[in-house]
């Protein structure tokens, strides 16, 4: 429900303020006064598009703003999935800044004005006579099917199973897709697997090899040097460890003359054991070495395939390959559960498409029950308003599902005797669109909890008693939804709870376009105008006030 709406800036509306009443909600004005712009003002609201054309004034920014209760819509998933704060009582503000830029904010949080189109769909429903194009199409009449149905619950269960079923199909093709690609290269997959597991790599080793290829292709040098090194230690004539060995008995004599000395022959001795360690452990290495061709050839040709392995995955040492070896006996491995995974994907799909069936045909068997109650309901009702001949029947085609069901709907309708019924898209004029429509709206409006019920001069084409009996319908569909009627017509104006006045004030040097709302006795006068015109004569008054007291 609209609690006030605030329009600054905008076309011909410098500033004005709406409070609407709860229920039945009139605005009247001559031709031009404005009562279309608050319509325009309240659209940017829901997510129009607009340019710095509807600045009132080209210096200053416009600002649309109003505050919705809308504790009873039941909005908060909403809120949650368009990432708002939810607020029972929820402002939306829309800005239109001189440069262009248009900023728009739910409960001060920006807005996309995507999101204030889906929002809008739940706050404000505006009918006017160039909307009539919303009759033909198939999601409105399923709505309009599903709500005199009450098929919200089995509706939800099938857009469930629906969601559930085409997640499950996409799944399954994207498994067949990868099954196919898997199946082109599994034979070359099983190749490299092979190739890797023929070489069987040890993570270590590729540093052990190349250490053990320099050893062996400089064998010679190394036994060449380890040799002379043990000819200087031991083996010469001056050999360091004979010299050594003199030189400790020489200190150990000094020892025994005088203790001073026994420390240098400790030193001494420390040194011959560490050289004579040294000695054993170089002619251990010296008896190691050995040149070996065969040798060489066998570490040359491994460390050539572990290179080339490297080279042919891209990897800069064995973990690598490891790890590439791992992949590979993954892929191998879901090859060959694959034809599995796909049948168990094939019966989900299958389970859940028989289960997709079984409920669209229960929401098919819904609609169809009340199509003969809704035909009449209709019907009845536009007999009511002037249109005797009018005949409206409904008709259903199975398709294949899609979000909304299992069946096309479509709403035959003519307005004259002898004339077959048609889809909507191709019979009725303007005028008995309106009407349709309205009586549709009302049904509804006995269903469901619409939001605020905006209707747009839809009286255009009707008069007299046909209007008395509209503005009635709309008095009892205000009795539990919020309704705004855009009228000309005093039978429309003498019904409403609370009527408001567009006029031109042309006291500046530019035309603004005032709302008030009128008191009683303003609105018997006005009503009067309506039906006499500027001066209204006694009778007009009292016809004014004979319709403001008929219920």
């Amino acid at each position: 429900m609209l609690q006030n709406l605030f329009i600054k800036n905008y076309a011909l509306i410098k500033e004005l303020k709406i409070d609407p009443s709860k229920r039945f909600n009139i605005i009247t004005g001559e031709t031009g006064a404005g009562k279309s712009i608050i319509l325009g003002a309240v659209g940017l609201l829901l997510g129009k598009r607009a340019d710095t054309k509807v600045l009132f004034n080209q210096h200053e920014k416009c600002i649309i703003e109003a505050c919705f209760n809308i504790g009873d819509y039941q909005l908060e998933d909403l809120f949650r999935q368009s990432d708002l704060d939810y607020e029972p009582v929820t402002i939306i503000r829309r800005e239109i800044t001189p440069n262009g830029k248009s900023r728009a904010f739910v409960n001060d949080t920006p807005a996309t004005l995507d999101v204030l189109k889906t929002l809008s769909e739940y706050l404000v429903d505006i009918h006017s006579q160039h909307d009539n194009l919303l009759l033909g199409e198939n999601r409105f009449q399923l709505n309009l099917v599903d709500s005199f149905a009450q098929n919200k619950a089995l509706f939800l269960a099938y857009r469930s199973t629906f969601h559930n079923f085409t997640k499950a199909q996409s799944d399954y093709q994207k498994l067949l897709n990868t099954a196919k690609e898997i199946s082109k290269e599994e034979d070359y997959f099983r190749f490299q697997l092979d190739e890797l597991a023929k070489a069987n790599l040890q993570e270590d080793e590729q540093p052990e090899l190349e250490e053990a290829i320099k050893t062996l292709e400089n064998a010679e040098e190394i036994k060449s040097k380890l040799h002379q090194c043990l000819l200087i230690l031991d083996q010469d004539e001056m050999a360091i460890n004979s010299h050594l060995q003199t030189i400790s008995t020489l200190l150990g004599r000094l020892a025994r003359i005088s203790s001073q000395y026994e420390t240098a022959k400790n030193r001494i001795d420390n040194c011959l054991i560490e050289l004579k360690d040294l000695t054993s452990d170089l002619e251990k290495a010296q008896d190691r070495v050995e040149f070996n061709p065969e040798k060489i050839t066998a570490v040359q040709d491994r460390l050539s395939l572990i290179y080339r392995l490297q080279q042919k995955h891209q990897v800069d040492d064995i973990a690598g390959l490891l790890n590439i070896y791992k992949e590979l006996s993954q892929k191998i491995d879901k090859a060959e559960n694959m034809e599995e995974a796909l049948q168990q994907a094939r019966k989900l799909k299958e389970s859940l498409h028989k289960e997709l069936l079984e409920k669209g045909r229960a929401l098919s068997e819904s609609r169809t029950r009340c199509f003969k109650e809704i035909e009449e309901s209709i019907t009845r009702l536009l007999k009511n308003l002037g249109m005797e001949d009018a005949t409206l029947k409904i008709s259903s085609r199975q398709i294949e599902p899609n979000a909304s069901g299992i069946d096309e709907i479509s709403i035959l309708f003519s307005a004259n005797k002898g004339i077959t019924p048609q889809p909507l898209k191709k019979v009725a004029s303007g005028g008995e669109f309106s009407r349709l429509l309205f009586c549709i709206k009302y049904l509804l409006a006995q269903k469901t909890s619409l939001p605020t019920m905006v209707f747009d001069e839809i009286d255009a084409g009707i008069s007299g008693e046909i209007a008395i009996k509209m503005a009635k319908m709309m008095k009892e569909m205000a009795v539990k939804h919020q309704v705004v009627a855009i009228s000309h017509l005093p039978q429309f104006a003498a019904k409403g709870d609370a009527h408001y006045f567009v006029f031109k004030d042309n006291s500046d040097s530019k035309a603004i376009s005032k709302i008030r709302k009128l008191s009683d006795e303003e609105r018997v006068l006005e009503i009067a105008k309506m039906i006499g015109g500027d001066e209204p004569t006694a009778t007009a008054f009292e016809n004014a006030r004979e319709l403001m007291s008929v219920n």
